[in-house]
């Protein structure tokens, strides 16, 4: 390497944090159901939610609970160890997909969860070629960001990818037939895409990737990242549409603000796996396994996912007032399209206590609220667009 490329730090930042994040200017001291409060008293309704993970807004009573019981009475044991609470967990995430994706394997994060589809994928089909759709966001690690539109220009960082890659738009119906071939051992796809700004994809889309991927042999996977474990106002996206992929790869919501996340996979693509195929130190312990199976109870017990839907037609409904324009998305996930800049729409909105987030779309505010958002939360929303100019 020549060393006239490499630009030595001389010095760290005050914080010691590394400079790798753009920032909200806002200082966040705690927080309760779904709100923020900075230390200089304001309180600032969330309606972004930390990249759509506090689903259930902040200091739910049970959520809290289980992880305490859980920490006092067993904090960690390994994959190695069989726990009660890791096959409950399991069993109860299963069952609340209900498709039939009932092999279970608990990792950290999105991205962990991706790199382990694909690479399952790989060994079941010895194809050499991935598939994904234009505006996608799969992640930052090396396979995930691969198949991240966009990524090799600006952030990859790796000299290669790992394997060949293709992208493919949703209007591309009838090329799949050539597009999709002996080459190809996964299609991958985000069925609301979340960083592209809220885009739903057509159903007719799902459902062709779906007969062409079953007809070729290869493994269709739907990255529910973002949109799963009930974002759309259904426990996946895969049930909202009716098409059911190979594998589910879901995090985020799962956790409601603890790092887990999981595959949700086919039995005929689970037969691949053996001992060893695939790995983690951290995914599936006790701790993350209590809140998963807690989450999945509350959004069942509180019919949040009624809530959702409610909330998000109520969205739909009364705020395209003000700059916004037109909604897209699907639950809260939900684009807000305006008519400005949505980077001076969200610092306008911020100036009134919500925050929202942008998008890869410069016209695209990001609504990734909390299940437990109120019909009242709503209209503080409209309010505050009615408030900025169009």
């Amino acid at each position: 390497m020549a060393t006239e490329k490499v630009v030595p730090i001389t010095k760290a930042l005050p914080d010691h944090l590394a400079p790798v994040f753009a920032q909200f200017p806002l200082e966040v001291h705690d927080a309760s159901g779904v709100y923020l409060h900075t230390p200089s008293g304001r309180k600032v309704l969330d309606l972004y939610g930390g990249h759509a993970v506090a689903a259930l807004g902040y200091g739910h009573p049970r959520w809290v609970e289980a992880l305490s019981q859980q920490a006092r009475s067993l904090c960690f044991q390994s994959n190695a160890v069989p726990l009660d609470v890791r096959r409950r967990a399991a069993t109860r995430l299963a069952a609340f997909c209900g498709l039939g994706l009932d092999t279970i394997f608990f990792v950290n994060s999105g991205a962990e969860a991706n790199e382990n589809a694909l690479k399952l994928a790989f060994k079941m089909t010895g194809g050499t070629e991935v598939i994904a759709v234009e505006g996608s966001f799969h992640g930052r690690t090396a396979a995930a960001g691969a198949i991240t539109w966009g990524a090799q220009q600006k952030w990859f960082g790796f000299p290669r990818p790992p394997f060949d890659v293709k992208f493919i738009k949703p209007t591309d119906i009838d090329k799949l037939g050539t597009l999709i071939n002996d080459q190809t051992a996964a299609v991958i796809v985000e069925p609301v895409q979340g960083v592209a700004g809220a885009v739903d994809m057509p159903r007719d889309f799902l459902a062709a990737l779906r007969f062409r991927c079953s007809e070729n042999g290869s493994v269709l996977i739907f990255d529910e990242v973002q949109c799963g474990v009930g974002r759309t106002g259904y426990a996946f996206a895969a049930n909202m549409y009716g098409v059911t992929p190979d594998i589910i790869t879901t995090a985020k919501a799962l956790g409601a603000g603890f790092p887990v996340s999981a595959l949700l996979i086919a039995d005929h693509v689970a037969s691949y796996l053996k001992t060893d195929t695939l790995g983690t130190t951290f995914g599936g312990g006790p701790m993350a396994c209590a809140v998963v199976e807690t989450v999945i109870d509350i959004i069942e017990s509180e019919h949040l996912l009624e809530n959702v839907r409610q909330r998000s037609a109520q969205i739909r409904s009364e705020c395209v007032v003000g700059p916004v324009v037109a909604t897209q998305g699907a639950g809260l996930l939900l684009g807000l399209r305006t008519s400005r800049p949505a980077k001076d729409v969200q610092a306008e909105l911020l100036k009134l206590d919500i925050l929202t987030g942008t998008s890869a779309d410069p016209n695209v505010v990001r609504i990734l609220a909390p299940f437990v958002l109120g019909s009242e939360h709503v209209a503080q929303l409209r309010d505050a667009l009615k408030k900025i100019a169009p």
